[in-house]
C-alpha cells in the first residue's frame, strides 16, 4: 500500500529548491553589505577595507592610516598589537664570538655556545635540554664526533687531544651546527 504524505497544493520539490536558493542568495548579499563595504562607502581606493559598524581599524591593518608599522622593525614595534618578537641575534649580523668552557648547551634546536674554544686535553659535555632526540656528529667524514641519539637531558662526552676546528652538526637536524675550536 501507498501513503501519500504530501499535503494537498504543496509545491514540488524543484519549486521549494528555488526558493531556499534564492533565500539564501538574499541573505548572502545582506550579510556581505553589512561587512563594512557598501554602495554608500566612502572608501579611499579600489578594494580599500572599511570596518564596518562597531568595529574600528587599528594601526597595522589593511587600509590604516597612521604610522601604523606593517612590517616589523628593530624598535619593537609589531604590526599585531599584543604579540612580540623575541630579541633575535646582534644586528651587525656576524658571528657570535667564540666562548671557553666545557659545556654545550643543545637547546631550542641550536647548540649554545655556536663556537666553543678549548684547549687540547680538555673534554667537552653536550647536554639536550630539548623535548627532540639531537646527535652531534662530526661535519664531513672522518670527524670524531659521532653521538647516539640523545633524547631529554642525556650527555655526550668527547676528549679533544689534537688543536684544529671541530665543525659538528645534528644528524637528525641537519641546520643545527656548531664549531669547537681546538688550541
Amino acid at each position: 500500500m501507498y501513503l501519500n504524505f504530501r499535503t494537498p497544493g504543496r509545491r514540488s520539490r524543484t519549486a521549494a529548491g528555488l526558493a531556499v536558493a534564492a533565500i539564501a542568495t538574499v541573505g548572502a548579499l545582506g550579510l556581505l553589505s553589512s561587512c563594512g563595504q557598501s554602495s554608500g562607502s566612502s572608501s579611499t581606493g579600489a578594494g580599500a577595507i572599511t570596518p564596518g559598524p562597531g568595529q574600528h581599524q587599528t594601526a597595522g591593518m589593511p587600509g590604516a592610516k597612521g604610522s601604523g608599522n606593517t612590517t616589523g622593525s628593530a624598535s619593537g614595534g609589531s604590526s599585531m598589537p599584543g604579540m612580540s618578537m623575541p630579541a633575535g641575534p646582534s644586528s651587525t649580523g656576524a658571528p657570535a664570538a667564540p666562548v671557553t668552557g666545557t659545556a654545550v648547551a643543545i637547546k631550542n634546536f641550536a647548540f649554545s655556545p655556536a663556537t666553543l674554544k678549548v684547549k687540547a686535553g680538555t673534554t667537552v659535555t653536550w647536554t639536550n635540554q630539548d623535548t627532540d632526540a639531537h646527535t652531534v656528529t662530526s661535519a664531513g667524514s672522518g670527524g670524531p664526533l659521532h653521538s647516539a641519539a640523545l633524547a631529554t637531558h642525556a650527555t655526550y662526552s668527547y676528549t679533544f687531544t689534537k688543536p684544529g676546528t671541530y665543525a659538528y652538526l645534528c644528524t637528525i637536524h641537519p641546520f643545527m651546527t656548531a664549531t669547537v675550536e681546538v688550541t
